[in-house]
């Protein structure tokens, strides 16, 4: 069953990637979130935007490999490959790669939630790591908002393998705010 899963997220970045490329090569050039669209649009458009290829997504992703699968009201999942370049002096995944990864979908998780004209920022962050991901291919980090309110916003995520094992989960304090 665990390879059945494996398998349907191979297929599913392979064509979110084929998708997004799609996208970037099409008329209408994807560009970057700017003061402009976050005045324009909300929270939930930017990141289906983002989602969609039609805004340029935050490029750590592409650093440490993890890309958005999928994005909806109050949820945000990313998926993630913890290749050789995010390896600690041990041989292991360095903590900061669990940690950005949930950071992500927690904080994206609350993005959706964040109205036309506001911005958002992580104010506090806690990562409890329970295992190790080994030869682990694939994850995805799963970051749900439990609270959202004018100026802070809660959520709660979890880093999953594709047989459900748990690797690590988290949660977040953003603050909401208007731009200077």
């Amino acid at each position: 069953m665990a390879d059945n899963a494996l398998n349907q997220w191979i297929e599913e970045e392979a064509a979110l990637k084929t998708r997004l490329a799609l996208a970037a090569g099409e008329d209408r050039k994807a560009t970057y979130v700017t003061p402009d669209l976050v005045s324009e649009h909300t929270g939930l458009e930017i990141m289906q935007g983002i989602a969609d290829g039609l805004f340029i997504g935050p490029s750590i992703g592409e650093t440490l490999d993890f890309l958005l699968m999928s994005v909806a009201d109050g949820e945000a999942i990313f998926q993630g490959t913890p290749g050789p370049k995010v390896l600690n002096p041990m041989g292991g995944v360095h903590g900061g790669w669990y940690a950005t990864l949930l950071d992500s979908a927690m904080a994206c998780a609350v993005h959706t939630k964040v109205p036309k004209g506001r911005l958002y920022t992580t104010a506090e962050l806690s990562v409890n790591l329970v295992r190790g991901i080994g030869k682990t291919p694939k994850l995805r980090a799963i970051g749900r908002v439990i609270h959202c309110g004018r100026q802070m916003a809660t959520a709660e995520g979890k880093l999953v393998g594709p047989d459900g094992t748990l690797y690590a989960h988290g949660t977040t304090t953003c603050l909401i705010f208007d731009p200077k």
